[in-house]
């Protein structure tokens, strides 16, 4: 039974009193949050913009001395104070692009490996290994391929490169111990296991009514993964190759190691080259305070500094532009085609 009683006064004060209490606790600690959040990234877009306006003032000698001719010049004479950047810009994409040509084939099929072949077995052991791949110090990858992967390809591959395929340029000989291509290998498995992971995260995210419709129309896995899956997966595989990519770009200690550091243009990959990392990891030492071979070294790490952004905000504009079409769309394509083909 209910009682008709009032309560005390005491006691209907108290509610509203606790209730504005706790609405109040809620809004400075959902402010306090607010501005945490902002704060930090406001931070990271401030240390962002002034590395690069440092790098633009420290680099003002080099820019005013040799203008655009820095990017199109390729000697680098320490002596004559004569710097350009081409040589060093030449092996930065050679190298990356080697590197990305080896690791993409082989990181999408350890992805299709690993999420849709139903090997469940060997999940979980390749993908710690996988793992342990992105963990390693870049400098032992530098020492591996220094004494393991050069002697190799010096003895093996490159000579059966030279003799099956020494009519294409890129595979002229004779090959030296340290090169492009050895650069190229060490990048390509360095990145592999970051594009391996981006690729696999983005198999699990696509939605499995895809592949049951693509089953109920007949197609077996390898009809699947090639109609449905790749197609609807590709905003994130160029997301992942992009990542891979501003990783390789980027790489110095393995690269210095492994690619002979020879301030050359050669269209061969069996031969020696240099990076615009490496020639900063090898030369910023012994630069001395308001030289204008610091300057020049500067100026390279603006261009690497540029060339790292330009290639994230492509990435951002690929990946938006699949995203405006839609990964639904591709799969309905793929199922339609899977079925007109059927």
């Amino acid at each position: 039974m209910v009682s008709d009683k009032p309560l005390p006064s005491s006691a209907v004060a108290a509610v509203p009193v606790k209730s504005t209490r706790t609405a109040a606790s809620k809004r400075v600690k959902d402010s306090l949050f607010t501005f945490v959040t902002a704060v930090s990234g406001l931070a990271v877009l401030f240390v962002i913009c002034w590395i690069g306006v440092r790098l633009f003032i420290d680099s003002a000698d080099s820019r005013h001395a040799f203008g655009l001719s820095f990017l199109t010049n390729s000697v680098w004479d320490v002596s004559r104070e004569q710097y350009g950047a081409l040589t060093f810009i030449y092996g930065t994409i050679v190298s990356s692009l080697v590197a990305i040509l080896i690791a993409v084939p082989i990181s999408v099929g350890m992805s299709i490996l690993l999420n849709e072949l139903g090997y469940k077995k060997l999940t979980r052991p390749i993908g710690y290994f996988i793992e342990l791949l992105a963990a390693i110090p870049s400098v032992v990858y530098g020492l591996w391929g220094f004494l393991v992967l050069c002697p190799w390809l010096n003895s093996t591959a490159s000579p059966w490169l030279v003799s099956h395929f020494g009519f294409l340029p890129i595979f002229e000989g004779p090959p030296v111990l340290t090169n492009m291509l050895a650069a190229g290998v060490i990048l390509a498995i360095m990145i592999s296991p970051f594009i391996t992971s981006v690729v696999t995260e983005v198999f699990r995210s696509l939605p499995s009514g895809l592949r049951e419709a693509s089953v109920a129309l007949g197609a077996n896995k390898w009809e699947t993964i090639r109609s449905v899956v790749l197609p609807s997966s590709r905003g994130g595989i160029v997301a992942a190759v992009m990542l891979g990519l501003g990783r390789a770009l980027g790489e110095t200690m393995a690269v210095v190691m492994v690619i002979g550091c020879t301030p050359q243009i050669k269209a061969s990959l069996l031969q020696s080259g240099y990076t615009m990392p490496s020639l900063l990891a090898n030369q910023f030492g012994e630069t001395t305070a308001g030289s204008m071979q610091l300057s020049a070294l500067l100026e390279i790490a603006l261009l690497l500094f540029l060339v790292t952004m330009l290639v994230n905000a492509l990435a951002r504009m690929l990946v938006a532009f699949m995203g405006r079409h839609g990964a639904k769309g591709w799969s309905n394509k793929g199922l339609r085609a899977f079925a007109d083909s059927a």
